[in-house]
């Protein structure tokens, strides 16, 4: 596969997971500074933008500005409708490595985001969130549905994997410092899109470690880490056609994620809680340290060459003498 068209798919991956994560994110901290007349919303959008890495602007916030940053838009990079644009862009570059399902569901997604914004400036955000989610779904379904299981699409499920790690562990650090009885760890699960699976799997029981528990180290839910982090490790081991090595893994991105994922995996229980926000920031550099190895290893093509003089000359000569 074309490097190209490798980059292309991991970014798709990458932006329509972000855009996916940050509408659930958003339309759970709307409701929750709309309903809840104690909290602070100028505090808590701040909060909320500096665990998303957005710089926050001068002045007052509310619930509108920080929807109006994070969702709507298209000068800031990482909002939802730059990430869905990005996406197309990506889409629109590797057209022959994507299905036609899985590219005019994103242009469908793009273009129809107008209209959604402006509804949404009447009549609340939700529409608009609950639209973004509902068009990522069904863009992971065509691509499941749709593509053949190579390498292209072991580039799009490792895109995926890695943007899911990152925005999780970004949704943990916003919550980190608060009481474990607290129930802002409901909106938590809310935003991850796992509330009605937790409480199946505890019984309704909610704890703060138990919470942290099920979205760091569950293998079964799909938007955990554990399984995130493993499923970009299995993409990673079925890219690299070498054979494997009897003393550990060849290339940078596996050793990252497998030396970050076998450190939760293997906590003893009940140590999560403990010095979690430093596990989170070390979790988000692993990201940042995967997408560059990834980089580095399947994207950059050999670096140009700029022939001199001197070298054109010595060629001459060496083919003067062959005759």
């Amino acid at each position: 596969m074309l490097a190209r068209n490798a980059e292309s798919l991991y970014w798709i991956g990458r932006y329509v997971e972000r855009a996916d994560d940050l509408a659930r994110i958003l339309d759970v901290a709307v409701h929750h500074l709309l309903e809840d007349s104690t909290v602070d919303p100028d505090r808590t959008s701040r909060s909320l933008l500096k665990v998303l890495g957005v710089e926050p602007p001068d002045g007052t916030l509310d619930v509108w500005s920080l929807t109006e940053r994070v969702a709507y838009s298209r000068e800031n990079s990482g909002s939802i409708v730059d990430s869905l644009a990005r996406a197309r862009e990506n889409a629109r570059g590797a057209r022959e490595v994507t299905s036609t399902e899985m590219w005019e569901c994103l242009n469908t997604t793009v273009n129809g985001l107008a209209s959604r914004e402006r509804a949404a400036r009447l009549l609340g955000p939700h529409e608009f969130f609950r639209y973004v989610e509902e068009r990522a779904a069904m863009f992971a379904g065509l691509a499941d549905s749709t593509l053949s299981r190579d390498d292209g699409y072991r580039f799009l499920l490792l895109g995926r994997s890695v943007e899911r790690v990152d925005m999780l562990v970004r949704l943990l650090l916003s919550r980190a410092g608060d009481r474990t009885l607290s129930p802002s760890w409901v909106t938590v699960l809310r935003s991850a899109g796992a509330h009605d699976t937790y409480l199946r799997t505890y019984r309704g029981a909610l704890d703060a470690g138990r919470v942290v528990e099920f979205l760091l180290l569950d293998r079964l839910f799909p938007r955990s880490v554990f399984h995130a982090m493993r499923t970009a490790e299995t993409a990673l081991e079925e890219l690299d056609n070498r054979p494997r090595s009897r003393i550990g893994a060849r290339a940078e991105a596996p050793r990252l994620l497998g030396r970050a994922r076998s450190e939760l995996e293997f906590l003893r229980p009940g140590m999560l809680l403990e010095e979690l926000q430093p596990r989170l920031l070390a979790l988000l550099d692993t990201c940042t340290e995967v997408n560059e190895a990834v980089a580095l290893q399947y994207f950059h093509s050999a670096p140009w060459v700029a022939w001199t003089d001197a070298d054109a000359r010595q060629d001459e000569m060496h083919v003067e003498a062959e005759l």
